[in-house]
C-alpha cells in the first residue's frame, strides 16, 4: 500500500511543480504589484496625478496636493488591496484554463478510445501517466475486441463443421433403415449387421447434437457458487470409476496419488466438472495403454492439483488451449471432436474460485495444474 502511494505522489509530480510554480508566480506578482504600487504613489505617479489635476481642474497646487493627499495617498492600503486581488483574479484565472486543458486532453482521449481510433494517444508531458493508462486500456480493449471476433468465428465455423457431420451419420442411418424397411425378407445376419450400423452411427449423431447444444448454451457468466468442504480424493476415485468404460477402450489406467484426508473448499458441481473436462481432454489426446497420474498437495494458501499423462502439447498452444472454442486438432474426428468448450469453462470456474489453471508440456508428457484456495485449517 505504502509503495502505491509513493507511485501515484510521483505521477502527478509534473502537475504539482507546474501548480506550485503558479502560486510562487502569484505570490511574487502580489508583492510586486504592492511595493511597486506604493512607491508609484509616493513617487513619481503622485507627481503626476497633482500635475493633472492642476492642468485639467485648474486648480491651485496646494488644492491639488490636499486632494491627492485625501482621497489617494491616505487610502494607498486600499488601493493596493485592490490591485492584488485583481491580480490574484486574472492569474488564477489563468491557472484555470491551463488546467482545463489537462482535461480537454484526458476527453479527448476517452473519446478516441470510444471511437475505436488505430491511432496512439498523446498527452501533454504533465499528463505521461494518464497517457501510459490510456494506450494500456486501448490495448485491453482491442484485445478483447479481437478475442471476442476470433472466438465468434471459431464458434461459427464450429457450428458449420457440426451441421457437415450431422449429414454423414444421418444419412447412414436414414439409408440403412430404408434398406431394412425395402427389404422385409432380408437375411437376419445382414439385418443385425445393418442395425448395428446404424445404432453406431445414431450414437455419433447424439454425440454431435450434444456438441452443438453446448454451444448454444455456452454462456461465461457463471451461476452464483454453492461451495462446501468436499472429500479431493473421494471425488476423483469416483470421477476415475466414471470414466473406466473410455478407460478400457484404450487400454489407459490412471493413478491417485492424494491423500485421503485432503479437502478442498468449493462448489462440488462445478470442480467435478472441471475434473471431468481435463479428463476428457486427457483421454482423448493421450496414446493407447498410457497412464494418467493425479497429484494433489497443499503448498502455504492454496491446494494444487495436477493431471498429467502422456502425450506432447507444442508451447505455443499451452495458452490458447484455454480460449473458447480452441481445438488442438484442426480436422475433426470421432475420437477428438468436440466444441472445443471444455478447458475454457474450466478455465472459468477455476478463476469463479479465485484459483488459476495452466497447462505444461515437456515434450513427452503433458500436466494440468489446478490451484485453488486451501482451507482455512490446512494452510
Amino acid at each position: 500500500m505504502k509503495s502505491k502511494m509513493i507511485n501515484r505522489k510521483t505521477d502527478y509530480s509534473l502537475i504539482k511543480r507546474k501548480l506550485y510554480s503558479y502560486v510562487l508566480v502569484m505570490v511574487l506578482a502580489a508583492v510586486v504589484i504592492a511595493v511597486s504600487l506604493r512607491q508609484l504613489v509616493r513617487g513619481v505617479a503622485g507627481k503626476w496625478i497633482v500635475s493633472f489635476l492642476q492642468n485639467y481642474f485648474h486648480l491651485r497646487e496646494l488644492d491639488a496636493i490636499r486632494i491627492y493627499q485625501y482621497t489617494i495617498r491616505n487610502n494607498i492600503d486600499i488601493l493596493v488591496y485592490v490591485a492584488v486581488a485583481f491580480c490574484f483574479f486574472f492569474l488564477c484565472r489563468m491557472l484555470l484554463s491551463s488546467f482545463m486543458g489537462y482535461f480537454d486532453e484526458v476527453n479527448t482521449g476517452i473519446d478516441s478510445l470510444i471511437q475505436g481510433e488505430n491511432t496512439q494517444i498523446e498527452l501533454s508531458a504533465e499528463m505521461a501517466f494518464i497517457e501510459q493508462k490510456l494506450n494500456a486500456l486501448k490495448q485491453t480493449l482491442e484485445k478483447r475486441e479481437w478475442d471476442a471476433k476470433l472466438a465468434e468465428q471459431r464458434k461459427n465455423d464450429m457450428v458449420m463443421y457440426l451441421a457437415h457431420d450431422i449429414k454423414t451419420p444421418l444419412s447412414s442411418v436414414i439409408g440403412y433403415l430404408s434398406l431394412l424397411n425395402e427389404a422385409p425378407d432380408m437375411p437376419l445376419e445382414q439385418k443385425v449387421k445393418y442395425l448395428n450400423i446404424s445404432l453406431e452411427k445414431a450414437n455419433w449423431l447424439e454425440k454431435l447434437v450434444d456438441e452443438f447444444f453446448e454451444i448454444t448454451r455456452y454462456s461465461f457468466q457463471m451461476d452464483s457458487l454453492s461451495k462446501e468442504s468436499i472429500d479431493l480424493y473421494y471425488m476423483l476415485a469416483q470421477m476415475t470409476d466414471e470414466f473406466y468404460p473410455l478407460f478400457a477402450v484404450k487400454g489407459m489406467q490412471t493413478k491417485i496419488n492424494v491423500p485421503e484426508d485432503m479437502t478442498i473448499y468449493g462448489d462440488p458441481n462445478k470442480l467435478a466438472r472441471v475434473f471431468n473436462n481435463i479428463l476428457k481432454n486427457a483421454v482423448a489426446y493421450s496414446p493407447d495403454n498410457s497412464v494418467i497420474d493425479i497429484k494433489a498437495a497443499i503448498s502455504g494458501d492454496k491446494v494444487s492439483i495436477v493431471f498429467t499423462n502422456e502425450g506432447n502439447i507444442q508451447k505455443d498452444k499451452l495458452v490458447s488451449i484455454f480460449d473458447k472454442f480452441y481445438r488442438l486438432d484442426s480436422a475433426r474426428s470421432s475420437e477428438t471432436g468436440g466444441a472445443g468448450l471444455g478447458l475454457a469453462i474450466a478455465k472459468e470456474i477455476i478463476i469463479s474460485h479465485g484459483g488459476r489453471i495452466y497447462a505444461d508440456s515437456n515434450g513427452k508428457q503433458t500436466s494440468f495444474t489446478v490451484e485453488l484456495p486451501a482451507m482455512p485449517e490446512q494452510s
